[in-house]
């Protein structure tokens, strides 16, 4: 497992459909060693911090084995490392194997996986289309946000390994599967409710939908 490319980014103003809109998803892939904090990677930023960034979302993980797959679906698109925003693009890392909770070195720092990627509009104005929100999602190639528990330093090339896995054994994509397929598995539920990585945000959801039955 490893780390393909490193991206990052300031936020921009772009005009899209007719609007201004300020976003820090444009990433683009730099050259040596980059410096993770504990709320972004330097030279990152996020432009709405009510949505993103923040401890839980202090970087982004995407699969760069999902490019295969949009370059299928988006043949116009010319998909680089970083096109979706992640700050991080890897090797050998899947969803639906990727536990949350679990603790892994990236470089000389310690990450933690926090949750999955649930996408807003901006990827709409990354893509210039409004379609692509929905596909996304449809797509279940969520990635992964991590919290950082020692920072380091990252580059393309930097092994990716793991220290601890979460005994919960709930995967990135039982996430998705709970909020995007209405899922109501009660044993998943109740093992997602003791998984101390997650958010509040997620574990108050979790808790309405139990109770919900």
């Amino acid at each position: 497992m490893q780390i393909l490319s490193v991206n990052v980014g300031l936020p921009r103003e772009v005009v899209w459909r007719q609007m201004t809109v300020r976003t820090g998803i444009f990433k683009q892939p730099v050259e040596g060693a980059v410096k993770v904090r504990r709320l972004n990677l330097d030279g990152d930023r996020q432009a709405d911090l009510t949505v993103h960034g923040g401890a839980y979302k202090a970087v982004y993980g995407y699969p760069s084995e999902h490019y295969e797959y949009w370059r299928e679906q988006l043949p116009d698109a010319g998909l680089a490392w970083g096109s979706f925003g992640e700050n991080l693009t890897t090797s050998g890392l899947r969803e639906d194997q990727l536990c949350i909770g679990d603790r892994l070195r990236a470089g000389s720092a310690v990450l933690v996986v926090s949750q999955p990627r649930m996408p807003c509009y901006k990827l709409g104005v990354r893509f210039d289309r409004d379609d692509i929100v929905k596909r996304f999602l449809a797509s279940r190639r969520s990635g992964f946000y991590f919290s950082v528990i020692e920072e380091g330093e990252v580059s393309a090339g930097s092994s990716l390994e793991f220290l601890r896995r979460d005994p919960n054994r709930v995967t990135v994509t039982d996430i998705v599967s709970l909020y995007v397929d209405h899922n109501r598995d009660p044993e998943l539920l109740q093992r997602a409710l003791q998984v101390d990585a997650l958010p509040q945000s997620w574990r108050s959801w979790l808790r309405e939908r139990a109770a919900a039955g």
